[in-house]
C-alpha cells in the first residue's frame, strides 16, 4: 500500500517535470540563432540593433559584414545565411533577379550621404571633389566599383565632376568602405569617398571635407530581405521588425543614417 502510494506519488512529480522543462527541451533542439549577411557600413548600428532583439527575443544574432557584393556571391554559393542587408539597390536586385530572397520581406529603411574625407592633419588645399585633381593630392581611396556600392557611388560623383580622365591614375581601391576609412585615417592616402556614418566613427582622425550634392549620384538607400532559404524564417522576420520599430530607427538615427524620404 506505501510502496503503490509512493509510486503513484513519484509518476505524477515525473510527469510534473517533463511538463514543465517540455518547451525548454523543444526549444534546445531548435536554432537559438541567426546569421544577418549585412553591408559594413551598417556594423555598429546593427550589433547593437542585435543586442536589442536577442535581449527580446533569446536569439542571437550572429554578423557577417563585408561589401554588399561579395555577401551575395556567398548567399548564391550557398552560404547559411538568414538575412541579406545591402548598402544598395543594385545587390538587392541582383539577388532577387536570381531567386535568393523571399519576395515578400524586402523592405527599405535607411538612407545616407556619401562624402569625400581626409586625414584630420591634412595639410592640403582640397576643399571640394573638383580639387581631387590639384596636383598636391596623390592617393584617392575608393572602393571598388565591382563589389563595393559605395565604390559605386564615388565612381558616379567623380563622373558627375568629369574627374576620372584626370584622377584615375590617382585611384586606389579597396575592399569595402571601411578599408578607405581605415586608408584616410592612417594618412596613407590624401583622400577618400566614404559615407557619412563611416566618416562619424572616425572623427577623431578623419575630417569631412564636403559632402556629394544628391544630383551626382542615385540616392543611397538601404534595403533588406530574408534569404530564401532561410531555416528560421520566423526569427528572421523578427529582426526585421525590431529594425523596423521606433526602437531600431532610433539606434539607426544614432549612427548618423537617415531615413528614406
Amino acid at each position: 500500500m506505501e510502496n503503490g502510494i509512493s509510486m503513484g506519488y513519484k509518476l505524477k512529480i515525473t510527469i510534473v517535470i517533463i511538463f514543465l522543462f517540455l518547451p525548454t527541451i523543444i526549444f534546445a533542439g531548435s536554432r537559438k540563432e541567426i546569421t544577418i549577411s549585412a553591408a559594413i557600413s551598417l556594423k555598429s548600428a546593427f550589433e547593437e540593433i542585435g543586442r536589442l532583439y536577442e535581449s527580446k527575443s533569446g536569439i542571437k544574432c550572429v554578423f557577417n559584414f563585408g561589401a554588399s557584393g561579395d555577401l551575395l556571391k556567398q548567399i548564391a554559393g550557398g552560404a547559411p545565411v538568414d538575412v541579406f542587408a545591402s548598402a544598395a539597390q543594385k545587390d538587392m536586385d541582383e539577388a532577387y533577379n536570381q531567386g535568393l530572397m523571399v519576395t515578400a520581406t524586402r523592405a527599405d529603411f535607411a538612407a545616407n550621404s556619401v562624402v569625400l574625407i581626409a586625414p584630420i592633419s591634412t595639410k592640403t588645399s582640397l576643399r571640394s571633389f573638383i580639387d581631387l585633381n590639384n596636383i598636391e593630392i596623390k592617393k584617392i581611396a575608393v572602393g571598388n566599383p565591382k563589389t563595393v556600392p559605395a565604390g559605386r557611388y564615388a565612381e558616379e560623383v567623380i563622373n558627375s565632376y568629369k574627374l576620372f580622365p584626370m584622377i584615375k591614375d590617382k585611384l586606389v581601391y579597396t575592399e569595402n568602405v571601411r578599408q578607405v576609412l581605415d586608408y584616410v585615417a592612417m594618412g596613407e592616402v590624401d583622400a577618400g569617398i566614404v559615407y557619412a556614418t563611416d566618416a562619424a566613427i572616425r572623427s577623431k582622425e578623419v575630417v569631412i571635407i564636403a559632402e556629394a550634392p544628391e544630383n551626382t549620384h542615385k540616392q543611397v538607400i538601404y534595403p533588406i530581405a530574408i534569404v530564401k532559404d532561410s531555416k528560421n524564417n520566423v526569427a528572421a522576420r523578427g529582426f526585421i521588425s525590431i529594425l523596423m520599430s521606433e526602437e531600431g530607427r532610433k539606434i539607426l538615427q544614432k549612427y548618423g543614417f537617415k531615413f528614406i524620404k
